[in-house]
């Protein structure tokens, strides 16, 4: 069972089918304003083998949604936020960045093992299942997700095949009109062909290697994500997706 510490009163609470135990949070569709919206999520590692850089981590997801403000479809977004290690953490479910408030990701704390299955099918379930929710209500919805690692999965209940069927599903299923998914390796350089495997096993859009863990690497990285949501956000309508090349190094 994942750990949800966004409680907000017009928050609303989904299961993840298929995910035994796994829900999800979400603003409540009654409270939103505009026809047609992006899902973005955020997922982080954040294993003991991540602990020397935790603040830089915190500061590219700050630097992340900052970017994501500028975005001329600012208010077409709900973003949500995941952490994982040894299970996975919702530091917010799905919201309007108006709600994202600065200290929203100083909880984030390191320590445990990598469960990088886990939280790549939750997250991409828990995107296509809140994309069903708006859809029934005749929002236009598309997403896109980033899931930030340094290494292989060690402590998943679930498998690269589960993350495969869940992208399968969101690819498929008409609630979402597009739909892409980036996995990025931070201080991965032992991994890169682990890392770049299950990217490709999994069904992810692209790999991307971000480098080293360096201030300017992952401010890269930031000004990347916010680049890629942005992109994808303007596609929404088309039918299209938002274009990320493949197993290319990761550029801005």
């Amino acid at each position: 069972m994942p750990k949800l510490l966004d409680a907000g009163s017009n928050m609303q609470t989904g299961t993840i089918p298929g995910l035994s135990g796994y829900q999800f949070s979400a603003v409540r569709p009654d409270g939103l304003g505009a026809s047609e919206y992006t899902l973005v999520t955020i997922a982080v590692d954040t294993s003991t083998s991540v602990s020397g850089f935790r603040a830089l981590l915190v500061d590219t997801l700050e630097k992340a949604v900052d970017g994501c403000r500028k975005s001329p479809r600012a208010n077409n977004l709900l973003v949500r936020a995941v952490t994982f290690a040894n299970a996975v953490t919702e530091l917010h479910g799905f919201k309007p960045l108006a709600e994202i408030k600065p200290g929203d990701y100083a909880s984030l704390r390191t320590g445990g093992s990598t469960a990088l299955y886990d939280a790549a099918a939750s997250s991409v379930g828990a995107m296509t299942e809140y994309g069903r929710v708006l859809s029934k209500q005749d929002f236009g919805v598309n997403g896109i997700l980033f899931v930030i690692t340094d290494g292989c999965d060690n402590v998943s209940t679930y498998t690269a095949a589960t993350v495969r069927a869940k992208v399968r599903e969101a690819l498929q299923d008409e609630v979402l009109e597009s739909f892409v998914s980036v996995l990025v390796g931070v201080n991965a350089q032992v991994h890169q062909a682990w890392l770049d495997r299950f990217s490709q096993e999994a069904g992810f859009t692209a790999y991307k290697d971000a480098g080293d863990a360096t201030p300017g690497n992952l401010a890269k990285l930031a000004q990347f994500v916010s680049r890629s949501v942005s992109s994808q956000a303007g596609a929404q309508g088309t039918g299209a997706a938002a274009a990320i090349p493949a197993s290319a190094p990761l550029a801005i």
